[in-house]
């Protein structure tokens, strides 16, 4: 509960930052992507205000993520116009790895990359993948490692009272 506060205190501090594109990382002269994905996520969230936030960390190698991003996908469709935005954030190092996996599991979400782990650090992931839900004030609310499907419909639960604003 003090990690949710002091991270929705840092991430207020930038509320200013402008939101990334969908898919964001500069490409350095050598070619290696050079990612400030903790400042991208706090212009994301501080963009997204007044929606509800899903966030999960996730790694080309990863079986379940397979799995969780056809249903992020159907989420993302389903509950966009109540506000819902879905964030991918991937920790491949190496950025092709990711993309073959996006090639081979499309998205309709948006997509960060934290080849450093900058990002998954903060958060103190435990397993791939770890999903988070920050509310419509940026508060973090809910929070899971790993996806089984026979607990999608628990997912989906979660993330409709965050919606109706009964997550607490």
């Amino acid at each position: 509960m003090m990690y949710a506060k002091a991270l929705f205190i840092f991430l207020l501090t930038y509320s200013s930052l402008l939101l990334p594109s969908k898919v964001s990382a500069s490409e350095s002269s050598s070619g290696a992507a050079q990612v400030d994905s903790i400042a991208e996520f706090k212009a994301l969230l501080a963009a997204n205000k007044g929606r509800v936030v899903y966030v999960d960390f996730w790694a080309s190698w990863c079986i379940p993520c397979k799995q969780s991003f056809a249903w992020m996908n159907d989420m993302q469709k389903k509950y966009q116009q109540q506000d819902l935005v879905i964030v991918a954030v991937n920790l491949d190092v190496k950025r092709s790895m990711a993309n073959e996996f996006i090639q081979q599991h499309p998205v309709d979400f948006s997509i960060l990359y934290d080849p450093q782990g900058r990002l998954a650090k903060q958060f103190k992931l435990k397993g791939m993948p770890s999903s988070f839900i920050f509310d419509r004030s940026g508060k973090l609310v809910q929070a899971h490692t790993g996806f089984f499907t026979e607990q999608q419909d628990q997912y989906e639960a979660n993330v409709v009272a965050v919606l109706n604003n009964q997550s607490d």
